[in-house]
Protein backbone atom coordinates (compact mmCIF):
# COMPACT_ATOMS: atom_id res chain seq x y z
CA UNK A 1 0.00 0.00 0.00
CA UNK A 2 1.16 3.55 -0.73
CA UNK A 3 2.53 4.93 2.53
CA UNK A 4 2.84 8.57 1.45
CA UNK A 5 0.85 10.54 4.00
CA UNK A 6 0.70 14.30 4.36
CA UNK A 7 -0.38 15.82 7.66
CA UNK A 8 -0.61 19.35 9.00
CA UNK A 9 2.14 19.82 11.58
CA UNK A 10 1.35 22.51 14.16
CA UNK A 11 5.09 22.70 14.87
CA UNK A 12 5.82 24.09 11.37
CA UNK A 13 2.34 25.42 10.53
CA UNK A 14 2.30 23.54 7.24
CA UNK A 15 1.30 20.27 5.66
CA UNK A 16 4.22 17.85 5.51
CA UNK A 17 4.98 14.36 4.28
CA UNK A 18 4.86 12.04 7.25
CA UNK A 19 8.17 10.29 7.89
CA UNK A 20 8.38 8.30 11.13
CA UNK A 21 11.64 7.90 13.03
CA UNK A 22 11.55 4.15 12.36
CA UNK A 23 10.48 3.13 8.87
CA UNK A 24 7.45 0.99 9.73
CA UNK A 25 6.63 2.02 13.31
CA UNK A 26 4.99 5.06 14.89
CA UNK A 27 5.11 6.28 18.49
CA UNK A 28 1.85 8.14 19.22
CA UNK A 29 0.89 10.02 22.38
CA UNK A 30 -2.57 11.48 22.82
CA UNK A 31 -3.62 13.66 25.74
CA UNK A 32 -6.22 11.74 27.73
CA UNK A 33 -9.02 12.85 30.06
CA UNK A 34 -8.91 14.49 33.45
CA UNK A 35 -11.21 12.07 35.23
CA UNK A 36 -13.26 14.35 37.45
CA UNK A 37 -16.45 14.43 35.36
CA UNK A 38 -18.02 12.91 32.25
CA UNK A 39 -16.41 13.73 28.92
CA UNK A 40 -18.59 15.98 26.77
CA UNK A 41 -19.02 15.47 23.04
CA UNK A 42 -16.59 18.32 22.35
CA UNK A 43 -13.90 16.32 24.16
CA UNK A 44 -15.00 13.21 22.28
CA UNK A 45 -14.64 14.93 18.91
CA UNK A 46 -10.91 15.18 19.66
CA UNK A 47 -10.71 11.47 20.49
CA UNK A 48 -12.58 10.62 17.27
CA UNK A 49 -10.09 12.65 15.20
CA UNK A 50 -7.18 10.95 16.98
CA UNK A 51 -8.78 7.57 16.35
CA UNK A 52 -9.11 8.38 12.64
CA UNK A 53 -5.43 9.34 12.54
CA UNK A 54 -4.44 6.10 14.25
CA UNK A 55 -6.64 4.09 11.88
CA UNK A 56 -5.09 5.83 8.86
CA UNK A 57 -1.63 4.94 10.14
CA UNK A 58 -2.71 1.29 10.54
CA UNK A 59 -4.35 1.35 7.08
CA UNK A 60 -0.98 2.44 5.70
CA UNK A 61 0.60 -0.64 7.31
CA UNK A 62 2.41 1.16 10.13
CA UNK A 63 2.83 -0.51 13.49
CA UNK A 64 1.48 1.96 16.04
CA UNK A 65 2.39 2.17 19.72
CA UNK A 66 -0.33 4.37 21.17
CA UNK A 67 -0.05 5.82 24.67
CA UNK A 68 -2.83 7.79 26.41
CA UNK A 69 -2.70 9.29 29.88
CA UNK A 70 -5.32 9.39 32.61
CA UNK A 71 -4.98 12.61 34.63
CA UNK A 72 -6.05 11.77 38.18
CA UNK A 73 -4.11 14.54 39.96
CA UNK A 74 -2.64 17.98 39.27
CA UNK A 75 -4.93 19.50 36.64
CA UNK A 76 -6.24 22.73 38.14
CA UNK A 77 -9.50 24.38 37.17
CA UNK A 78 -7.35 26.73 35.11
CA UNK A 79 -5.10 25.10 32.52
CA UNK A 80 -2.33 27.12 34.14
CA UNK A 81 -1.44 27.37 37.86
CA UNK A 82 -4.64 28.83 39.29
CA UNK A 83 -7.76 27.46 40.91
CA UNK A 84 -8.35 24.12 42.61
CA UNK A 85 -7.31 20.64 41.54
CA UNK A 86 -10.21 19.27 39.50
CA UNK A 87 -10.09 15.99 41.41
CA UNK A 88 -10.42 17.91 44.70
CA UNK A 89 -13.44 19.73 43.26
CA UNK A 90 -15.07 16.40 42.39
CA UNK A 91 -14.30 14.98 45.85
CA UNK A 92 -16.13 17.90 47.48
CA UNK A 93 -18.99 17.63 44.99
CA UNK A 94 -19.59 13.89 45.29
CA UNK A 95 -18.26 13.10 48.79
CA UNK A 96 -16.04 10.28 47.51
CA UNK A 97 -12.32 9.58 47.70
CA UNK A 98 -9.98 10.69 44.88
CA UNK A 99 -9.51 7.03 43.93
CA UNK A 100 -13.25 6.44 43.71
CA UNK A 101 -13.74 9.59 41.62
CA UNK A 102 -10.96 8.66 39.20
CA UNK A 103 -12.10 5.04 38.87
CA UNK A 104 -15.73 6.00 38.20
CA UNK A 105 -15.02 8.58 35.49
CA UNK A 106 -12.25 6.51 33.91
CA UNK A 107 -14.75 3.67 33.47
CA UNK A 108 -17.33 6.09 32.02
CA UNK A 109 -14.74 7.49 29.59
CA UNK A 110 -13.71 4.04 28.37
CA UNK A 111 -17.39 3.16 27.84
CA UNK A 112 -17.79 6.28 25.69
CA UNK A 113 -14.78 5.26 23.59
CA UNK A 114 -16.26 1.81 23.11
CA UNK A 115 -19.65 3.19 22.05
CA UNK A 116 -17.93 5.42 19.49
CA UNK A 117 -15.86 2.48 18.21
CA UNK A 118 -12.63 4.26 19.14
CA UNK A 119 -9.65 1.91 19.28
CA UNK A 120 -8.18 1.61 22.76
CA UNK A 121 -4.58 2.77 23.29
CA UNK A 122 -1.89 0.16 23.73
CA UNK A 123 -0.90 1.73 27.04
CA UNK A 124 -3.06 3.60 29.55
CA UNK A 125 -0.90 5.53 32.01
CA UNK A 126 -2.29 7.05 35.20
CA UNK A 127 -0.55 10.13 36.56
CA UNK A 128 -0.64 8.84 40.15
CA UNK A 129 1.28 5.73 39.09
CA UNK A 130 4.14 7.75 37.52
CA UNK A 131 5.05 10.19 40.29
CA UNK A 132 8.61 8.81 40.53
CA UNK A 133 9.09 9.36 36.78
CA UNK A 134 7.90 12.96 37.12
CA UNK A 135 10.27 13.65 40.01
CA UNK A 136 13.21 12.26 37.98
CA UNK A 137 12.31 14.47 35.02
CA UNK A 138 12.07 17.58 37.23
CA UNK A 139 15.50 16.72 38.64
CA UNK A 140 16.93 16.66 35.10
CA UNK A 141 15.38 20.07 34.41
CA UNK A 142 16.79 21.36 37.69
CA UNK A 143 20.27 19.96 36.93
CA UNK A 144 20.25 21.72 33.55
CA UNK A 145 19.45 25.06 35.19
CA UNK A 146 15.90 25.60 33.93
CA UNK A 147 14.05 25.70 37.26
CA UNK A 148 13.89 27.68 40.50
CA UNK A 149 12.07 27.40 43.82
CA UNK A 150 9.71 30.08 45.05
CA UNK A 151 9.28 31.12 48.69
CA UNK A 152 6.00 29.23 48.60
CA UNK A 153 7.97 26.03 47.98
CA UNK A 154 6.73 25.54 44.41
CA UNK A 155 9.27 24.45 41.78
CA UNK A 156 8.91 26.65 38.70
CA UNK A 157 10.12 26.23 35.12
CA UNK A 158 12.12 29.31 34.07
CA UNK A 159 10.82 30.16 30.58
CA UNK A 160 13.27 33.05 30.32
CA UNK A 161 16.12 30.55 30.02
CA UNK A 162 14.48 28.46 27.30
CA UNK A 163 15.17 29.87 23.83
CA UNK A 164 12.11 30.22 21.57
CA UNK A 165 9.65 29.32 24.32
CA UNK A 166 7.02 31.40 22.57
CA UNK A 167 7.52 29.92 19.08
CA UNK A 168 5.16 26.92 19.17
CA UNK A 169 2.14 28.93 20.31
CA UNK A 170 3.15 32.20 18.66
CA UNK A 171 3.09 34.02 22.00
CA UNK A 172 3.99 37.70 22.22
CA UNK A 173 6.19 37.63 25.32
CA UNK A 174 7.18 41.31 25.10
CA UNK A 175 3.58 42.37 25.54
CA UNK A 176 2.60 39.61 27.93
CA UNK A 177 2.37 41.35 31.29
CA UNK A 178 2.54 39.56 34.61
CA UNK A 179 -0.93 38.29 35.37
CA UNK A 180 -2.13 38.47 31.74
CA UNK A 181 -2.47 34.69 31.46
CA UNK A 182 -3.18 33.97 35.13
CA UNK A 183 -3.80 35.74 38.35
CA UNK A 184 -0.56 37.35 39.53
CA UNK A 185 1.81 34.87 41.17
CA UNK A 186 4.46 37.04 42.80
CA UNK A 187 6.82 34.08 43.00
CA UNK A 188 7.20 33.88 39.21
CA UNK A 189 10.16 35.54 37.50
CA UNK A 190 8.31 35.70 34.16
CA UNK A 191 4.55 35.66 33.44
CA UNK A 192 4.87 32.47 31.37
CA UNK A 193 6.72 30.49 34.06
CA UNK A 194 4.79 27.44 35.24
CA UNK A 195 4.80 25.02 38.16
CA UNK A 196 6.64 21.71 37.85
CA UNK A 197 5.97 20.68 41.46
CA UNK A 198 3.37 22.17 43.79
CA UNK A 199 4.27 22.42 47.45
CA UNK A 200 1.96 22.13 50.43
CA UNK A 201 4.27 24.64 52.18
CA UNK A 202 2.29 27.62 50.94
CA UNK A 203 -1.06 28.28 52.61
CA UNK A 204 -2.86 28.29 49.26
CA UNK A 205 -2.57 24.51 48.70
CA UNK A 206 -2.23 23.15 52.24
CA UNK A 207 -5.53 21.35 51.91
CA UNK A 208 -4.66 19.48 48.72
CA UNK A 209 -5.78 15.88 49.19
CA UNK A 210 -3.20 13.92 47.17
CA UNK A 211 0.45 14.53 48.02
CA UNK A 212 3.82 12.79 47.89
CA UNK A 213 7.29 13.28 49.34
CA UNK A 214 9.90 14.72 47.00
CA UNK A 215 13.36 16.36 47.07
CA UNK A 216 11.50 19.71 47.33
CA UNK A 217 9.22 18.66 50.16
CA UNK A 218 5.70 17.33 50.28
CA UNK A 219 3.52 18.15 47.28
CA UNK A 220 2.29 16.91 43.91
CA UNK A 221 3.22 17.33 40.22
CA UNK A 222 2.08 20.11 37.93
CA UNK A 223 -0.21 19.04 35.10
CA UNK A 224 2.25 19.76 32.30
CA UNK A 225 5.10 17.64 33.67
CA UNK A 226 2.80 14.63 33.82
CA UNK A 227 2.42 14.22 30.04
CA UNK A 228 6.13 14.76 29.41
CA UNK A 229 7.17 12.16 31.98
CA UNK A 230 4.62 9.54 30.96
CA UNK A 231 5.19 9.87 27.21
CA UNK A 232 8.97 9.58 27.67
CA UNK A 233 8.53 6.60 29.98
CA UNK A 234 6.68 4.63 27.31
CA UNK A 235 7.85 6.13 23.99
CA UNK A 236 11.35 7.42 24.73
CA UNK A 237 12.89 10.90 24.75
CA UNK A 238 12.20 11.40 21.02
CA UNK A 239 9.06 10.10 19.34
CA UNK A 240 6.86 10.70 16.31
CA UNK A 241 3.46 12.24 17.07
CA UNK A 242 1.66 14.08 19.88
CA UNK A 243 -2.05 14.86 19.43
CA UNK A 244 -4.62 16.88 21.32
CA UNK A 245 -7.21 19.63 21.15
CA UNK A 246 -6.37 23.04 19.72
CA UNK A 247 -6.94 24.62 23.15
CA UNK A 248 -3.76 22.91 24.40
CA UNK A 249 -1.45 24.79 22.01
CA UNK A 250 -0.90 28.07 23.92
CA UNK A 251 -0.21 26.62 27.38
CA UNK A 252 -0.14 22.87 27.94
CA UNK A 253 1.68 21.75 24.82
CA UNK A 254 3.98 24.77 24.75
CA UNK A 255 5.00 23.99 28.33
CA UNK A 256 5.43 20.30 27.55
CA UNK A 257 7.87 21.10 24.74
CA UNK A 258 9.87 23.55 26.85
CA UNK A 259 10.32 21.27 29.86
CA UNK A 260 10.95 18.12 27.80
CA UNK A 261 13.62 19.67 25.61
CA UNK A 262 15.16 21.48 28.57
CA UNK A 263 15.53 18.10 30.28
CA UNK A 264 16.99 16.18 27.34
CA UNK A 265 18.69 18.89 25.29
CA UNK A 266 17.15 17.58 22.06
CA UNK A 267 14.00 17.68 19.96
CA UNK A 268 11.14 15.89 21.68
CA UNK A 269 8.30 15.31 19.16
CA UNK A 270 8.42 15.52 15.35
CA UNK A 271 4.73 16.07 14.52
CA UNK A 272 1.94 17.77 16.43
CA UNK A 273 -1.70 17.35 15.36
CA UNK A 274 -4.54 19.37 16.88
CA UNK A 275 -8.30 19.08 16.47
CA UNK A 276 -10.56 22.13 16.31
CA UNK A 277 -13.42 22.92 18.67
CA UNK A 278 -16.95 21.62 18.63
CA UNK A 279 -19.13 24.70 19.06
CA UNK A 280 -22.70 25.39 20.11
CA UNK A 281 -24.05 28.74 18.94
CA UNK A 282 -20.49 29.84 18.06
CA UNK A 283 -19.08 29.13 21.54
CA UNK A 284 -16.54 26.45 22.38
CA UNK A 285 -18.22 23.52 24.14
CA UNK A 286 -16.83 23.41 27.67
CA UNK A 287 -17.81 22.19 31.12
CA UNK A 288 -16.69 25.48 32.65
CA UNK A 289 -19.11 27.41 30.43
CA UNK A 290 -21.99 25.07 31.20
CA UNK A 291 -22.76 24.52 27.51
CA UNK A 292 -21.89 20.88 27.10
CA UNK A 293 -23.65 17.69 26.05
CA UNK A 294 -22.54 14.18 26.93
CA UNK A 295 -22.76 11.03 24.82
CA UNK A 296 -25.28 9.73 27.33
CA UNK A 297 -27.50 12.71 26.48
CA UNK A 298 -27.43 11.72 22.79
CA UNK A 299 -28.26 8.12 23.60
CA UNK A 300 -31.16 9.15 25.86
CA UNK A 301 -32.38 11.30 22.96
CA UNK A 302 -32.55 8.10 20.84
CA UNK A 303 -29.48 8.71 18.70
CA UNK A 304 -26.86 6.08 17.96
CA UNK A 305 -23.40 7.00 19.26
CA UNK A 306 -22.02 6.22 15.79
CA UNK A 307 -24.33 8.88 14.34
CA UNK A 308 -22.22 11.40 16.23
CA UNK A 309 -19.06 9.77 14.86
CA UNK A 310 -20.54 10.08 11.35
CA UNK A 311 -21.34 13.73 12.04
CA UNK A 312 -17.69 14.34 12.96
CA UNK A 313 -16.46 12.60 9.79
CA UNK A 314 -18.35 15.13 7.69
CA UNK A 315 -16.18 18.05 8.84
CA UNK A 316 -12.39 18.19 8.58
CA UNK A 317 -10.72 17.86 11.97
CA UNK A 318 -9.00 21.26 11.59
CA UNK A 319 -12.31 23.08 11.06
CA UNK A 320 -14.80 24.07 13.75
CA UNK A 321 -17.83 21.79 13.88
CA UNK A 322 -21.14 23.41 14.79
CA UNK A 323 -23.29 21.05 16.82
CA UNK A 324 -27.06 21.24 16.69
CA UNK A 325 -29.79 18.61 16.94
CA UNK A 326 -30.88 19.09 13.34
CA UNK A 327 -27.36 18.26 12.17
CA UNK A 328 -27.26 15.18 14.37
CA UNK A 329 -30.64 14.08 12.99
CA UNK A 330 -29.23 14.39 9.45
CA UNK A 331 -26.19 12.36 10.46
CA UNK A 332 -28.42 9.66 11.98
CA UNK A 333 -30.50 9.48 8.80
CA UNK A 334 -27.40 9.34 6.61
CA UNK A 335 -25.92 6.54 8.73
CA UNK A 336 -29.22 4.60 8.51
CA UNK A 337 -29.21 5.03 4.74
CA UNK A 338 -25.62 3.83 4.55
CA UNK A 339 -26.44 0.76 6.67
CA UNK A 340 -29.44 -0.02 4.51
CA UNK A 341 -27.30 0.09 1.38
CA UNK A 342 -24.85 -2.28 3.08
CA UNK A 343 -27.72 -4.68 3.88
CA UNK A 344 -28.86 -4.66 0.27
CA UNK A 345 -25.33 -5.26 -0.98
CA UNK A 346 -25.12 -8.32 1.27
CA UNK A 347 -28.13 -9.77 -0.53
CA UNK A 348 -26.92 -9.16 -4.10
CA UNK A 349 -25.58 -11.94 -6.28
CA UNK A 350 -24.37 -9.99 -9.34
CA UNK A 351 -20.93 -10.86 -10.67
CA UNK A 352 -19.95 -8.01 -13.03
CA UNK A 353 -16.85 -6.26 -11.73
CA UNK A 354 -14.47 -3.85 -13.47
CA UNK A 355 -11.14 -4.34 -11.70
CA UNK A 356 -9.86 -0.96 -12.93
CA UNK A 357 -12.88 0.74 -11.38
CA UNK A 358 -12.33 -1.16 -8.14
CA UNK A 359 -8.71 -0.01 -8.01
CA UNK A 360 -9.72 3.57 -8.80
CA UNK A 361 -12.07 3.77 -5.81
CA UNK A 362 -9.44 2.38 -3.49
CA UNK A 363 -6.99 4.95 -4.83
CA UNK A 364 -9.48 7.81 -4.33
CA UNK A 365 -10.15 6.76 -0.78
CA UNK A 366 -6.46 6.36 0.06
CA UNK A 367 -5.64 9.72 -1.52
CA UNK A 368 -8.31 11.42 0.60
CA UNK A 369 -7.34 9.90 3.95
CA UNK A 370 -3.63 10.46 3.30
CA UNK A 371 -4.27 14.13 2.52
CA UNK A 372 -4.32 15.29 6.13
CA UNK A 373 -7.22 12.98 7.03
CA UNK A 374 -9.70 14.43 4.54
CA UNK A 375 -12.65 12.38 5.73
CA UNK A 376 -15.36 14.44 3.97
CA UNK A 377 -13.61 13.59 0.68
CA UNK A 378 -13.31 9.95 1.72
CA UNK A 379 -17.08 9.83 2.41
CA UNK A 380 -17.70 11.23 -1.08
CA UNK A 381 -15.89 8.20 -2.51
CA UNK A 382 -18.04 5.92 -0.32
CA UNK A 383 -21.34 7.36 -1.52
CA UNK A 384 -20.26 7.53 -5.15
CA UNK A 385 -19.31 3.85 -5.03
CA UNK A 386 -22.71 2.94 -3.58
CA UNK A 387 -24.94 5.13 -5.71
CA UNK A 388 -23.28 5.66 -9.05
CA UNK A 389 -20.97 2.77 -9.77
CA UNK A 390 -22.61 0.13 -11.97
CA UNK A 391 -19.45 -1.71 -13.03
CA UNK A 392 -18.60 -3.23 -9.64
CA UNK A 393 -20.53 -6.21 -8.31
CA UNK A 394 -22.44 -5.78 -5.07
CA UNK A 395 -20.35 -8.36 -3.23
CA UNK A 396 -17.18 -6.56 -4.33
CA UNK A 397 -18.62 -3.19 -3.30
CA UNK A 398 -19.24 -4.72 0.09
CA UNK A 399 -15.62 -5.88 0.33
CA UNK A 400 -14.37 -2.41 -0.59
CA UNK A 401 -16.66 -0.69 1.91
CA UNK A 402 -15.68 -3.12 4.65
CA UNK A 403 -12.06 -2.30 3.88
CA UNK A 404 -12.79 1.45 3.99
CA UNK A 405 -14.51 0.96 7.34
CA UNK A 406 -11.14 0.07 8.87
CA UNK A 407 -10.67 3.86 8.78
CA UNK A 408 -14.27 5.09 9.05
CA UNK A 409 -14.93 2.99 12.15
CA UNK A 410 -18.70 2.82 11.58
CA UNK A 411 -18.97 -0.95 12.06
CA UNK A 412 -20.41 -1.36 8.58
CA UNK A 413 -19.51 -5.02 8.35
CA UNK A 414 -21.38 -5.90 11.54
CA UNK A 415 -24.20 -3.39 11.77
CA UNK A 416 -27.69 -4.06 10.51
CA UNK A 417 -29.97 -1.30 9.34
CA UNK A 418 -32.50 -0.25 11.97
CA UNK A 419 -35.00 0.70 9.25
CA UNK A 420 -35.14 -1.75 6.36
CA UNK A 421 -36.31 -0.84 2.88
CA UNK A 422 -36.79 -3.03 -0.14
CA UNK A 423 -34.29 -3.38 -2.95
CA UNK A 424 -36.83 -1.66 -5.25
CA UNK A 425 -36.96 1.45 -3.04
CA UNK A 426 -33.16 1.53 -2.71
CA UNK A 427 -32.89 1.43 -6.51
CA UNK A 428 -35.39 4.31 -6.83
CA UNK A 429 -33.38 6.39 -4.33
CA UNK A 430 -30.15 5.73 -6.19
CA UNK A 431 -31.80 6.33 -9.59
CA UNK A 432 -33.09 9.71 -8.40
CA UNK A 433 -29.58 10.61 -7.24
CA UNK A 434 -28.25 9.77 -10.72
CA UNK A 435 -30.87 12.05 -12.32
CA UNK A 436 -29.92 14.85 -9.93
CA UNK A 437 -26.26 14.48 -10.92
CA UNK A 438 -27.34 14.71 -14.57
CA UNK A 439 -29.50 17.76 -13.71
CA UNK A 440 -32.49 15.94 -15.13
CA UNK A 441 -34.84 17.58 -12.65
CA UNK A 442 -38.07 16.30 -14.20
CA UNK A 443 -37.10 12.64 -13.84
CA UNK A 444 -35.59 13.31 -10.40
CA UNK A 445 -38.90 14.80 -9.24
CA UNK A 446 -40.75 11.81 -10.71
CA UNK A 447 -38.60 9.45 -8.63
CA UNK A 448 -39.21 11.57 -5.53
CA UNK A 449 -42.98 11.37 -6.08
CA UNK A 450 -42.84 7.60 -6.55
CA UNK A 451 -40.91 7.26 -3.31
CA UNK A 452 -43.35 9.51 -1.47
CA UNK A 453 -46.19 7.25 -2.62
CA UNK A 454 -44.29 4.35 -1.07
CA UNK A 455 -43.89 6.21 2.22
CA UNK A 456 -40.29 7.37 1.79
CA UNK A 457 -39.43 11.03 2.40
CA UNK A 458 -36.18 12.33 0.88
CA UNK A 459 -34.02 15.16 2.16
CA UNK A 460 -31.31 16.69 -0.03
CA UNK A 461 -28.26 17.83 1.92
CA UNK A 462 -24.82 19.16 1.04
CA UNK A 463 -23.48 15.65 1.65
CA UNK A 464 -26.08 13.91 -0.53
CA UNK A 465 -29.58 12.55 -0.15
CA UNK A 466 -30.87 10.92 3.02
CA UNK A 467 -34.25 9.31 3.59
CA UNK A 468 -36.69 8.37 6.29
CA UNK A 469 -40.08 6.71 6.48
CA UNK A 470 -43.19 8.87 6.80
Amino acid sequence: MNNIMRIYNTLTRKKEEFRPIEKDSVGLYTCGPTVYNYAHIGNLRTYIFEDIFKRVLLYNDYNVKHVMNITDVGHLTSDEDEGEDKIDVAVKREKKTPGEIAAFYTKAFKEDLSRLNILQPDIWCKATEHIADMIKLIQKIEKNGYSYIGKNGNVYFDTGKFANYEKFAGLDLENLQSGARTEIDKEKKHPGDFVLWFSTKGSKFKGHILKWNSPWGEGWPGWHIECSAMSMKHLGEHFDVHCGGIDHIPIHHTNEIAQSEAATGKKWVNYWLHGEFLVMKQDKMAKSAGNFVTLKTLIESKYEPLAYRYMCLNTHYRKKLNFDWEGLESAQNALSTLKENIRILKETDDTKTDQEKTASYKAKFLKAINDDLNMPKALEAVWKLIREEKNIAGKDKLKILTDFDKVLGLNLGKAESTTKISKEIAELINKREEYRKQKNWARADLMRDKLLEKGIVLQDTAKGVIWKKK
